[in-house]
């Protein structure tokens, strides 16, 4: 009976632990449509200040920035922490970046250029923050496409040398907030700061394990 009652004992905290691993995903998810959420509400509630369209384009904006930032340290984070579970949730992470980096674009070619897709490329092409944000946008679709386990299985070693464009559009990305800022340029300067971390730290961590 002891025995019986011990292995009972041990396997209800196993089973816990499963339970908690099986709902990290879903809480993943949930989180990160939180702005989404509070985008929506404040649309509904109508504040969304004296201009909304520039309020809605700067908001999905940042959160499409801020998703590429989190998606950038996933790597840096599991070499520090030694957590490599950590990775399992880039490709959700990196997926958000995408959706909201799609809300961003679509609420300049909808609601600011009223679908007008000659004046869309006549700012792709005069406008220099534009281009590198169109560029940025392009180069994410084919990563959110090949982002299914059956792509990455057919891609192969492909597949990594294909998302290793994630450091580009990130680049890309911040390059766009600086160019698109005229004055105050202290927030696009913090994204390119931890850009600058992120790929330095990558970029000595991998120096190191070719001397060894």
């Amino acid at each position: 009976m002891p025995s019986v009652q011990a292995n009972t004992m041990t396997s209800d905290p196993d089973k816990i632990i499963q339970a908690i691993r099986w709902l990290y995903r879903p809480a993943l998810f949930l989180v990160c449509l939180i702005p989404f959420a509070l985008l929506a509400w404040r649309t509904i509630e109508g504040d969304l200040g004296a201009n909304p369209v520039e309020y809605i384009t700067r908001y999905t904006g940042d959160w499409s920035l801020r998703f590429l930032m989190i998606t950038l340290a996933l790597t840096p984070l599991r070499m520090l922490t030694g957590i490599g579970k950590l990775l399992r949730f880039r490709r959700m992470l990196g997926l958000f970046a995408f959706f909201y980096v799609c809300l961003h674009f679509s609420t300049y070619v909808w609601l600011d250029r009223e679908l007008d897709l000659s004046t869309v490329i006549t700012d792709v092409i005069k406008r220099p923050y534009i281009t590198v944000g169109f560029t940025a946008f392009l180069l994410l679709i084919p990563m959110a496409i090949t982002s299914t386990n059956k792509m990455i299985k057919r891609l192969g070693r492909n597949w990594a040398k294909l998302h290793k464009a994630i450091y580009i559009i990130g680049a890309l990305g911040v390059l766009h907030y600086l160019w698109l800022v005229k004055a105050d340029v202290r927030e696009p300067i913090i994204y390119a700061v931890i850009l600058i971390v992120l790929l330095g730290f990558r970029a000595v961590k991998q120096r190191r394990a070719l001397k060894h």
